[in-house]
């Protein structure tokens, strides 16, 4: 089993990060591999709405990065989507992300169906309930099975590392980690 971890901050290695590896080690406490992609060192363009990808699996535009990062969604068998709030929603990194995918998976029905998402968001002071919702309607639309938790998704904190001294949202994530791994036995079983 595989999950691949998508952080949309446009800074690597932040808060979004740390979110999305404290979910990993949980994971990988049960025997799941993982994969981290940082948007932020992939330029992805918007949409073009054209639908040549109907049929096609994938966009059939390649000189951007998101073709790559959509077939290794293909490939997991769990998805986390994390992004710090921007102007109370995902990053534009992020929402290019989700637009592009968006049409790809509704031109080809089912291909991602089943798999399993979870969605994460680092908060400064508000704005995280609809960046997490943002991002899980991306993964309802696609008939996926999205994983909660004790509480919100959502750890806050400002300056890179402020989160780890969020205790629940820290713990929250952690259990998220144990839903998502439990999840994915069960479904693989």
């Amino acid at each position: 089993m595989k999950v691949l971890g998508i952080n949309g901050s446009a800074r690597r290695d932040g808060n979004t990060a740390i979110i999305i590896r404290t979910i990993f080690e949980e994971l990988n406490k049960s025997g799941v591999e993982t994969e981290f992609i940082q948007l932020a060192d992939v330029d992805i363009e918007p949409c073009r709405a054209c639908f040549a990808c109907k049929g096609k699996g994938n966009c059939v535009f390649r000189k951007d990065g998101f073709a790559d990062i959509f077939s290794k969604m293909v490939e997991s068998d769990g998805i986390i989507l994390g992004s710090p709030v921007y102007s109370a929603d995902v990053s534009s990194r992020m929402k290019a992300l989700l637009d592009r995918g968006g049409v790809v998976a509704a031109t080809n029905p089912g291909i991602l169906k089943h798999k399993v998402g979870v969605a994460i968001a680092a908060v400064r002071r508000a704005g995280g309930m609809t960046t997490v919702d943002t991002m899980n309607h991306f993964f309802l639309n696609k008939e996926m099975i999205v994983v909660g938790s004790t509480y919100w998704n959502m750890v806050y904190g400002k300056n890179v590392g402020d989160v780890l001294s969020d205790e629940e949202g820290m713990a929250n994530m952690r259990n998220l980690g144990e839903n998502m791994a439990a999840i994915l036995l069960k479904l693989n079983s």
